[in-house]
């Protein structure tokens, strides 16, 4: 049996959401034919910076807004089975993964207490701009997207802007 003491405040609030629920209805396409990738920082309401509404995108969301064979493989089942068209790729100011180099990252992680992560790849970048020019080149040139609009943008926590650089 889990322990759901450690998750009872959200599955209260899960309960008050489930009270008032009315997306029950919506379809599984992207309403908008957009699929947005973003950082999984919790400070970007991925939704709400675009005006959109649930329903309206696919989201996609790892560490740094980077494409992944995961955000690849997903992005395929997206635009031919769920009407995606258009493709954001969005990274944002502050965030961890532009900070420094692949052993600034390790670092970290050994000195939280974690294991030695030299093992894995967290995708960090000095060049944000740069990485997100790769990015959305790899987008393109992926042989199992159809034709697709891609755009890399780099949203501003502290003003909610989004500046397009590519």
């Amino acid at each position: 049996m889990p322990d759901n003491d450690v998750f009872a405040d959200v599955l209260a609030a899960n309960a008050g959401y489930a009270e008032k629920f009315e997306h029950s209805g919506l379809e599984g396409n992207a309403a908008k034919h957009l699929a947005v990738l973003t950082c999984m920082d919790s400070r970007i309401d991925p939704l709400g910076m675009l005006g959109l509404v649930p329903g309206d995108a696919k989201i996609l969301r790892n560490a740094g807004a980077r494409v992944t064979d995961d955000v690849l493989r997903t992005l395929v089942l997206a635009t031919y089975l769920l009407t995606v068209d258009r493709i954001m790729v969005v990274q944002h100011t502050g965030c961890a993964m532009a900070q420094g180099d692949e052993s600034y990252v390790h670092e970290a992680i050994e000195n939280a207490g974690g294991p030695d992560s030299r093992s894995l790849s967290f995708l960090t970048t000095g060049d944000q701009e740069d990485a997100i020019r790769g990015d959305v080149q790899r987008i393109k040139s992926w042989p199992y997207l159809g034709k697709v609009t891609v755009g890399g943008f780099i949203y501003d926590l502290h003003t909610g802007r989004i500046h397009q650089v590519c």
